[in-house]
């Protein structure tokens, strides 16, 4: 196998972990400021994490730590990978627990209620709905009657690409034929007496998303100093 140059091989783990995203902001551990540091030697990397505050739910954590070694083993030229979640209540048995592969409930036993695999899919749903008044507040604020449309309707952009992501992810229909308005929890077209709820629901949880991203990062910043800088090791 051909080796991979570390600076190169430090770069694909990175750009891996772009795709880690936190469960309840939608936005990748990288641009939130989560990934402290990232080392790589000869086919071996060590990322660390960080989250805004010693309390952060350990679900939530456990699911990006988790995450971030999936990312990472997955990359080309990368035959060890350690990720470590630093500073956090539940860190030893969370960084234990995804090193042994064990899952939330192996880690944390009874204490654990399930599997996190409903909750992911919970704010994935979440996520379509605030990605959903991304893409139809432009539309209404030109005057575009959006009950109706198709996903192919709609002009092309990166929120609408997001919002196909984000329905495929859970099984929603994404393909050019789907309505821009489904019921979230059936992937049903939406009925027409509820349009406005609808939007009401989607806006709100854009709103509360993007306020939840600005409280992290302040959060993360009087904590660290900044939450924008990736140390190499």
């Amino acid at each position: 196998m051909t080796a991979i140059a570390i600076p190169d091989l430090r770069e694909s783990v990175l750009r891996a972990l772009d795709t880690v995203r936190d469960p309840e902001l939608d936005e990748p551990v990288t641009t939130l400021g989560f990934v402290a540091s990232c080392s790589a030697t000869e086919g071996s990397v060590e990322v660390h994490l960080r989250l805004p505050t010693y309390f952060c739910a350990p679900n939530f954590a456990f699911l990006m730590v988790a995450d971030a070694f999936d990312a990472v083993r997955a990359v080309a030229g990368v035959d060890h990978a350690v990720i470590v979640l630093d500073d956090h209540f539940a860190a030893d048995a969370i960084n234990a627990g995804v090193a042994a592969r064990a899952g939330f409930v192996g880690t944390f036993g009874s204490e654990a209620s399930g599997e996190l695999d409903a909750l992911r899919a919970d704010f994935v749903r979440k996520a379509v709905l605030a990605g959903t008044d991304r893409v139809c507040r432009p539309l209404i604020t030109r005057g575009v009657d959006v009950f109706g449309l198709t996903l192919g309707d709609v002009p092309p952009s990166s929120e609408l690409d997001t919002l196909r992501a984000r329905r495929a992810e859970v099984g929603l229909p994404a393909h050019d034929a789907a309505p821009l308005l489904i019921d979230v929890a059936t992937g049903e077209r939406l009925a027409e007496q509820d349009l406005s709820l609808h939007l009401a629901r989607a806006r709100l949880s854009r709103v509360g998303v993007e306020a939840n991203v600005g409280i992290c990062r302040g959060m993360l910043a009087h904590r660290y100093g900044s939450g924008d800088n990736t140390e190499e090791t």
